[in-house]
């Protein structure tokens, strides 16, 4: 599959960006391998602009028993909606619309960071049995020949948003390969197609805050979102084109349950906390 290209130098506005990724014309430059569901690799392109994208057709998609409702593709773009109400823009600009095979998903694709860049790792396996300084555990990890290792993760402000915002979402699979570091000193959380569902189905690797309190930012944006979520609101008008009304019904429940416990969930016991495989 060809290199991604690099975004043209001429920044868009979101509004623009939207445009361009549900009005251009798509052209399929290849298949990402490896993912469960059909990916492709494409170029969206609009009256002079373009840009690399990743297009998810609902065709490609294969069934799950446990979300039998909806399309993984609308769920896709149901996170990106609620991660841009927070303000946070943690999820790529991602829109629902026609193209090769059908309807599915496109999103822009975000290329890495600049290889000159230092960036730091987010996720490690250590010897010790506690975290160093400026990292979170998650658990330990068998990591062959009867040894174990510890999981952890960064004490980093954007992996902790992104945290609040998979406790918001419901998301049953944040794995180590669907964070983005990008340039500029952006995370992106990629990959959220079992997300919304009524029942918890929280699997993450960030578990490293788990019981501690909220940010007083956190409760801040969580408080926006409840608002913005309540009946009639322009929010909660896209969600239930999105989602079933059971599934918005739960996601207004979660948000006020974070901001009821002001602290982050701890893993409910009920189903497995750490996704399979964790990359």
């Amino acid at each position: 599959m060809p290199a991604p290209e690099r975004i043209p130098s001429r920044s868009l506005t979101d509004t623009e960006l939207l445009t361009l990724l549900t009005e251009g014309t798509l052209t399929v430059l290849g298949q990402v391998g490896g993912a469960s569901n059909a990916v492709l690799h494409c170029i969206v392109a609009y009256e002079g602009e373009e840009r690399t994208c990743a297009w998810k057709p609902v065709a490609g998609e294969q069934p799950l028993w446990d979300f039998p409702d909806g399309t993984l593709a609308q769920r896709e773009v149901a996170a990106y909606e609620i991660s841009r109400a927070t303000g946070w823009d943690l999820v790529p600009p991602t829109v629902l619309r026609d193209g090769p095979y059908g309807q599915g998903m496109c999103q822009l694709w975000i290329d890495g960071p600049d290889p000159a860049d230092d960036v730091p790792e987010l996720l490690a396996l250590v010897e010790d049995d506690e975290p160093g300084e400026g990292w979170k555990a998650v658990g330990f990890a068998d990591v062959g020949g009867g040894r174990t290792a510890l999981l952890v993760h960064a004490d980093d402000p954007r992996l902790r948003r992104l945290a609040v915002l998979d406790a918001v979402i419901n998301n049953g699979d944040r794995k180590g390969g669907h964070l983005l570091p990008a340039p500029g000193g952006l995370l992106y959380g990629i990959d959220h197609g079992v997300t919304f569902n009524a029942d918890d189905k929280l699997r993450t690797l960030l578990w490293g805050w788990a019981g501690e309190l909220l940010t007083e930012e956190a409760l801040r944006v969580l408080g926006l979102l409840a608002g913005e979520l309540a009946v009639g609101e322009p929010l909660a008008t896209r969600m239930a084109q999105l989602i079933t009304a059971a599934e918005l019904e739960a996601l207004r429940g979660r948000v006020a349950g974070l901001l009821d416990g002001g602290v982050h969930p701890k893993p409910s016991g009920q189903w497995p906390p750490i996704p399979w495989p964790p990359v």
